[in-house]
């Protein structure tokens, strides 16, 4: 597994894509967090934005940890994008920050499973792990 973090509209997906060594027009190898169902995530070459699989996850009262172990189960090699979303102003509305705490530790958890991590920022990616 690839983890690959940064601030929004870094350039995450498209490092993904190239280390990937896939193009954009192949979507379908691509689980988008915002839309696709979890059974995606399982199946694809790509996870993008998966802090939107753990919020809508936090909106079913589903625990994404039992994502994650499915994950590292069934799809071990796959590259994961994920925005940081505790580098900013703290939400106000409660499930927000919520959501923020949790994909925080989601994070760690994909991180501690990832042979590799890298933090993008301004399209230059910064091996950490």
């Amino acid at each position: 597994m690839k983890l690959i973090i940064g601030g929004a509209w870094q350039g995450k997906l498209d490092y993904a894509l190239q280390i990937a060594n896939i193009e954009m027009k192949d979507s379908e190898k691509v689980a988008e967090g915002a839309t696709d169902p979890c059974e995606a995530a399982l199946e694809c070459t790509i996870i993008h934005n998966f802090h939107k699989y753990v919020r809508r996850l936090l909106k079913e009262e589903k625990d994404p940890d039992q994502l994650i172990q499915e994950i590292v189960e069934h799809n071990p090699n796959v590259i994961i994008t994920m925005n940081e979303l505790g580098c900013g102003i703290v939400p106000e509305d409660p499930f927000d920050r919520r959501w923020r705490e949790c994909s925080g530790r989601v994070a760690v958890k994909l991180a501690k499973n990832s042979c590799e991590v890298y933090r993008m920022v301004c399209g230059i990616p910064a091996r950490i792990k």
